[in-house]
């Protein structure tokens, strides 16, 4: 059966499959289909939705905000991210506060930096710490933090209190199975994907050449087939394997949309498993964090 949610440090508890919003809003002319694909997919019982500021400079924010219009705010589990650059003591407040304008509600449940660029991890865990006592946000975690990055956050005060670290991660992304995901199990830590599965399973890998994207493996297709399912659904499928992953596919038409919330419905085995890391292996060594 499949796990609807993940736990949080907090004790709260997140939902797993979620809508990702990255590379929506950057043609007024798709704006409407957008909106609507969000909107379908809420009917259809999504409600964790992801963005970020620097998503169209904000145009993503105001697109889910637009979405959002007549549901619950309860009922939505909204996350968004502020950039390396305003993630201080001077911009933090203000950039949050367009945020939340945009996105039509008065508070967040997580708040992501979006990468650590040349933050003071210190004043970011304090801000963020101070965002969660104004009752602006619920959580607060980060994105595209690899292990040394994550230490560095738990050295400073209140660095402990992250919730969230996403990252890049799909069948043809695996190296932080090597040690960011241990890491970070260990300390209670789960994690968010996104691109899961790699841009409908395009995604060219660092370590990988344009013919043998994931759409056009055998393994990846027998798979597919032994489950009756789309090869989109087995990669989804692969990430939700694991129980202290969420998911933030992208889509926009209903066809797509549907797709993705029917992955529930799938649970790979350990042949499954096997099977598909014969083209994909999970890694032996230290890998470099994939970003995108």
């Amino acid at each position: 059966m499949f796990q609807e949610t993940v736990l949080l440090p907090d004790g709260s508890l997140m939902p797993r499959l979620g809508q990702g919003t990255w590379q929506m809003a950057e043609d007024d002319s798709k704006a409407e289909r957008e909106i609507a694909g969000l909107r379908h997919g809420f009917d259809l019982g999504f409600r964790l939705i992801d963005s970020a500021e620097m998503y169209a400079d904000g145009k993503s924010e105001l697109l889910v905000g637009k979405a959002l219009e007549g549901y619950r705010r309860e009922d939505r589990y909204i996350v968004t991210k502020v950039l390396p650059e305003n993630a201080n003591r001077r911009r933090i407040y203000s950039s949050l506060d367009r945020s939340l304008k945009l996105l039509g509600t008065d508070y967040a449940d997580l708040y992501l930096l979006h990468w650590r660029g040349d933050t003071d991890l210190s004043e970011v865990a304090a801000c963020m710490e101070d965002l969660k006592a104004k009752g602006k946000i619920r959580r607060w975690g980060v994105s595209n933090f690899d292990v040394q990055d994550m230490e560095d956050l738990w050295k400073v005060p209140d660095g402990r209190n992250c919730c969230m670290n996403q990252i890049l991660y799909n069948l043809g992304s695996r190296g932080v199975e090597y040690d960011l995901v241990p890491w970070q199990r260990e300390r209670g830590i789960p994690f968010m994907a996104y691109c899961p599965v790699g841009q409908a399973g395009a995604l060219v890998t660092q370590d990988r050449v344009s013919k043998e994207m994931m759409v056009k493996d055998p393994n990846v297709r027998a798979v597919a087939e032994r489950h009756g399912c789309s090869i989109v659904q087995v990669l989804l499928a692969f990430v939700l394997r694991l129980e202290d992953f969420a998911a933030m596919p992208k889509a926009v038409s209903f066809a797509h949309i549907e797709e993705n919330y029917a992955v529930k419905e799938i649970s790979l085995t350990e042949e499954d498993i096997e099977q598909l890391s014969c083209s994909f292996p999970a890694p032996t060594e230290k890998v470099p964090m994939e970003k995108y």
